[in-house]
């Protein structure tokens, strides 16, 4: 009966792995492992809770996290593996499976190593099967071996092409806005003198690089998890400069020459795509998921976003670029704009050890405050 109940739980053990496996590379969809999603958790946890002994190497020490769940999910996978084999192959030693030379042991390591190599997870078996239920069983185990291997290679390289892909988004999005990481900026340099008809392929493309993330965080959550030094590499960063952009594009540009712009294909995918990607990360991966909708921002909240704005009107008007006669009405427009991601981004940012400040350069003066002084920043020169 021990016998039977121990090849039992070793079974239900191998099901789980391999059902893991199943939805983590095959299905890839976002919340649905078993395994891997805890891993993730509470490395991180880990991760972040150690790494504040470390003061200002805190994010060095971040950027570690990412690859070591990787590692680790790959060893859960194949100790899970290795331990359901050698609990199905335990009560066999001595009878159904013996060593090629000599006396067979029976102790669990022995199980265990008889487990893995039957895998070619370790390498070549000493170990025979005697019967044909155990003959199965090593045919089993070598064709789970092969496959898990081949699928756990692909799907590292599919998650490092997945992530070079939205750093390659987070990059344009941090060059394009002239490295401050504002928003106006970024909309300077696509509308220089009002000219929106180049940089609204620019626009195009990086609403089309925002739905690429999104899809690469739904297909490899594990994405999450990868956290770099530098802020501008952070999904928070590259989200709030995107809704940041058409916040300003529906509140700040006038409706008469820019209205086109406004109801672009390229700028409602923009929006969508950053706001579905945000709030994706939210709910799966905080304690609480996404907050709702708050009401009315307080009165010094408000008063920052109409400082930003001015400060972006300024920013849009030495670009030569054409903004709304109505500027409290505009004002009124940004802040509607801005109350349906706000929020969204400063739950985010924190949770991936981020400061706002690092986060929101055009608000906390790192960014738009110096760029409208420095003229290598500018377009031209006033004279």
């Amino acid at each position: 009966m021990m016998g039977r109940l121990e090849q039992g739980l070793g079974i239900l053990l191998i099901l789980i792995i391999l059902l893991d496996i199943f939805l983590i590379v095959l299905y890839a969809r976002i919340g649905t492992s078993i395994i891997g999603s805890r891993v993730g958790r509470l490395v991180w946890a880990i991760f972040v809770a150690a790494s504040k002994v470390f003061g200002s190497r805190q994010g060095a020490v971040l950027s570690f996290c990412g690859p070591i769940i990787l590692v680790l999910l790959v060893g859960v996978w194949a100790l899970g593996l290795t331990l359901g084999a050698a609990l199905i192959m335990h009560p066999e030693l001595g009878t159904s499976i013996r060593a090629s030379n000599g006396e067979t042991p029976t102790d669990f390591v022995t199980a265990m190593y008889a487990g893995g190599t039957s895998m070619a997870i370790v390498g070549a078996s000493d170990f025979t099967p005697h019967t044909s239920p155990m003959r199965l069983l090593f045919l089993f185990n070598s064709l789970i071996g092969m496959s898990v291997m081949s699928l756990t290679l692909t799907y590292l390289m599919q998650v490092y092409t997945a992530l070079q892909r939205r750093n390659v988004l987070a990059m344009n999005i941090h060059f394009l806005s002239g490295c401050t990481g504002d928003a106006a900026e970024l909309l300077a340099r696509l509308g220089p003198q009002g000219q929106f008809s180049g940089g609204y392929t620019n626009l195009s493309e990086l609403g089309v690089e925002m739905t690429l993330a999104k899809e690469a965080h739904h297909f490899y959550p594990v994405l999450f998890y990868f956290r770099f030094s530098d802020p501008y590499h952070s999904v928070s960063r590259s989200t709030l400069v995107a809704l940041d952009t058409v916040s300003l594009i529906k509140s700040a540009l006038d409706d008469q020459k820019h209205g086109w712009l406004k109801e672009a294909g390229a700028v409602v995918q923009l929006w969508e795509a950053s706001m579905m990607l945000v709030t994706t990360l939210e709910n799966t991966f905080l304690p609480h998921g996404a907050p709702d909708r708050e009401a009315q921002p307080d009165q010094r909240t408000q008063d920052r976003w109409r400082a930003r704005y001015r400060a972006a009107l300024l920013r849009l008007q030495q670009a030569g670029i054409e903004i709304t006669a109505d500027g409290q009405a505009g004002a009124e427009a940004y802040i509607s704009c801005r109350m349906q991601w706000d929020h969204h981004i400063t739950n985010l940012a924190p949770s991936m050890a981020y400061s706002m400040k690092e986060i929101d350069a055009a608000i906390s003066g790192l960014g738009s405050k110096d760029s409208l002084n420095d003229p290598r920043f500018r377009l031209h020169v006033a004279e």
